[in-house]
């Protein structure tokens, strides 16, 4: 067994990284969801893991990442009621009757709206400066719903 540390916390910064310059790319008007982030990012069982990191996300438009039922499941980080939507209506974003919003008007994949040259072009050019904190290098090795899970 190796005396090195764990590569846990620059991995989690690399995936941190890549998953807020999707969320960058993300057009205004547009909605992504957590899975396709996930799986443009190399861990398509990883939803949950991406959950987890925008829950840290500063300064990309995290109002644009939903579920997969079109709903903002995000919402509560927004500090008040109906902000992550007020934000997306701002972008023109409609919501249906039942508040959610139709995936098929207003999804955007990464890993079908993006050439496989462009989505690596944005992977290659992430910003890795990126920090992550002790818990979320600790659900990314412990969960186990984590696709990272240590064995």
């Amino acid at each position: 067994m190796s005396n090195e540390p764990s590569p846990m916390p620059e991995q989690a910064t690399t995936i941190a990284a890549h998953v807020y310059a999707l969320v960058r790319a993300c057009p205004a008007g547009r909605v992504t969801t957590y899975g396709w982030l996930a799986k443009a990012v190399g861990y398509p069982r990883g939803a949950r893991m991406v959950g987890w990191i925008m829950n840290e996300a500063s300064g990309v438009p995290a109002q644009r990442v939903i579920n997969s039922k079109g709903e903002l499941s995000g919402n509560w980080a927004f500090n008040n009621p109906g902000g992550m939507r007020k934000l997306l209506e701002e972008e023109a974003v409609v919501f249906s009757d039942d508040g959610r919003v139709d995936l098929k008007r207003y999804g955007w994949d990464p890993s079908r709206d993006l050439s496989a040259e462009e989505l690596q072009h944005i992977l290659d050019t992430a910003d890795n400066n990126v920090p992550v904190s002790k818990r979320l290098v600790d659900l990314m090795r412990n969960d186990v719903a984590s696709p990272l899970k240590e064995t």
